[in-house]
């Protein structure tokens, strides 16, 4: 069942020209995608191509020109007064003055409830981070905050997890590391989730269906379910398996 629906999805916008005037372009679209429940589906695509257009319009932070975007149902700002939509940025957007444990209330507090008594504990074993319960977000690396913001982001069990180059900022080694760190939490409950990326690997070894948009206007060019089992493994990395799938989609990414 469908979770998540766009359909005949446009996005406009107004540009200024050299002489300028405003004309109008289209960056995205018609746009027809769904993910089922508990499903993690990656979106590729050339820088330009939309991705993080769709990233707004599903967060509520945008609407369509045209068509119809749908969670559960639901326009997204539906889900998003009822506080069940989780999302993660490139950077960690912690609140520098408060620890790892405050961090987490925050959702609570915005939602206007109390968090259960054990709830925190639970995000914070989550993340991995026992004994960083005190810690501000100076005192931690850029993997551990990271962690803190995808552990923060799923506090209210949202239905739609939305992660927009989570790991973009990171040094390789950590983002590597940071990928299986993401699984594991994933695992856990696998919240409906949409990530863009622009690292094919990543997208192979994280999710269930990757989605290549064209070059803008933004529409679904090749749509691959990823067939290896979970949890994944670095030894997967190296399997031919995952090369030959990882190099299709890359030649998808190039202009047609």
């Amino acid at each position: 069942m469908a979770i998540l629906a766009l359909t005949g999805v446009t996005r406009s916008f107004l540009r200024r020209t050299r002489t300028g005037r405003r004309e109008s372009f289209d960056a995205l679209g018609p746009l027809d995608v769904e993910i089922g429940d508990g499903e993690f589906v990656a979106l590729i695509g050339a820088s330009g191509c939309g991705k993080s257009t769709v990233l707004r319009l599903l967060a509520g932070l945008d609407e369509p020109t045209s068509g119809q975007v749908q969670i559960n149902g639901q326009p997204p700002r539906e889900l998003q007064a009822q506080h069940s939509l989780g999302i993660a940025f490139q950077e960690h957007a912690l609140l520098p003055w408060r620890t790892v444990e405050s961090n987490l209330r925050l959702p609570f507090e915005i939602a206007g409830v109390a968090a259960p008594a054990d709830r925190i504990g639970e995000l914070v074993s989550l993340a991995g981070l026992q004994g960083f319960e005190h810690a501000r977000p100076a005192e931690l690396s850029g993997g551990m905050r990271q962690r803190v913001a995808i552990a923060r982001a799923l506090a209210l069990r949202p239905k739609l997890l939305l992660l927009d180059e989570p790991f973009g900022a990171l040094d390789a080694v950590t983002r590597r590391r940071m990928n299986f760190e993401l699984e594991r939490i994933w695992l856990e409950g696998r919240p409906t989730t949409l990530m863009i990326t622009h690292s094919v690997d990543e997208a192979v070894l994280l999710a269930d269906r990757v989605l290549v948009l064209t070059e803008r206007p933004g529409r679904v060019r090749r749509d691959s379910a990823v067939p290896f089992a979970r949890p994944r493994s670095a030894a997967l990395m190296r399997t031919a398996e995952f090369h030959r799938l990882a190099d299709e989609l890359t030649a998808e990414l190039e202009p047609a």
